[in-house]
């Protein structure tokens, strides 16, 4: 392979900030953290490479009047994982009265060590600036943010939302976008079939998702609740995917993880081809090329390479002619 990687010239002005496993798996009892870092490890292992986070829940996996003793925890999960874990953790909204104490707690001691912090209930730009005044005083400045967006004035404000430059990636709250929307949208519209169908949920899901494109962030998708379903949760990763621009998705039970990366890993065919293109396109120097009798340059170039990172962050086998451009550095 040349010494230009493909990383440092297929750049655009809306090419995605850094990349992220496609799962971030949520989990907020004691037992459940320990058995998803687990987990995790043993993923990791089977795939050769980290293909979920593990985002340790303290807003809603903390007991009402145990918040402090949650946040210890939570900080002592932190600090033990392994070094190659992708940790993270979801504090309270900024408004919450535990908010810094969470931050104090978690960023404080553990910051350096957590992959990003969820911020729940995100309203307006201001929340997020509020977020990161917090984790600079707590001594965590380069720390990532990602944002959960639950309301229809959130919705509403999501592209100034993504515009800040400390969050990495927004994720779509269904159960209290619903919930917000005071009996107008039925139940059926947080169920596996009705979020892809009412409209008001399909509106703010794209709304989501092109403020992450337009500001180089990743789109999560939210959960679906029926998770003993597994093709259920299999066609709706793939929907989510393939008709809305999600990137990312979360999971609420380790049934889900496995569908998840299934639904989001692009095809055997998929990957070959892009590998074909990219080697071709690499001995061109990245001049367009004729490949199949199709034009090919730079803008579909960055498509292909997109392709081979979702490839390998999901665990995916890589053709032999695209390994090296993900081996380790000094590798």
């Amino acid at each position: 392979m040349s010494a230009t990687h493909p990383r440092d010239i297929l750049l655009g002005a809306q090419a995605r900030t850094g990349t992220l496993p496609v799962c971030d798996h949520y989990s907020g009892v004691e037992a459940r953290m320990r058995k998803s870092l687990q987990l995790q490890a043993e993923m990791a292992r089977e795939f050769g490479a980290c293909v979920f986070d593990v985002t340790l829940d303290c807003e809603d996996g903390a007991p009402v009047g145990g918040e402090k003793q949650h946040a210890q925890l939570v900080t002592e999960l932190a600090m033990d994982a392994a070094p190659e874990a992708r940790v993270a953790v979801r504090v309270h909204p900024v408004d919450h009265p535990s908010f810094h104490d969470d931050v104090r707690a978690i960023v404080g001691r553990a910051g350096a060590r957590l992959a990003h912090v969820m911020i729940p209930k995100v309203e307006t730009p201001q929340d997020v600036a509020t977020a990161a005044a917090a984790f600079d005083a707590a001594g965590a400045p380069q720390l990532p943010l990602q944002a959960l967006i639950e309301s229809p004035a959130a919705v509403h404000r999501a592209f100034d939302i993504a515009a800040h430059p400390r969050i990495q990636s927004l994720s779509f709250g269904l159960m209290d976008f619903v919930s917000a929307h005071g009996g107008a949208i039925p139940e059926e519209g947080m169920g596996v079939e009705g979020q892809f169908t009412h409209p008001l949920v399909v509106r703010a899901k794209l709304e989501i998702a092109s403020a992450c494109h337009a500001h180089g962030k990743v789109p999560s998708h939210c959960v679906v609740t029926e998770f003993k379903d597994r093709d259920a949760m299999r066609t709706a990763a793939r929907r989510a995917s393939r008709e809305f621009g999600f990137t990312r998705m979360w999971s609420i039970h380790p049934d889900q993880i496995r569908p998840i990366l299934e639904a989001l890993q692009p095809s055997e065919g998929e990957v070959a081809q892009a590998a074909e293109i990219l080697g071709a396109a690499e001995q061109a120097g990245w001049a367009p090329i004729s490949f199949q009798g199709k034009l090919h340059d730079r803008a579909s170039y960055r498509f292909h390479w997109q392709v081979l990172e979702r490839a390998h962050s999901t665990g995916s086998t890589l053709p032999q002619k695209a390994r090296g451009w993900f081996a380790p550095a000094g590798g």
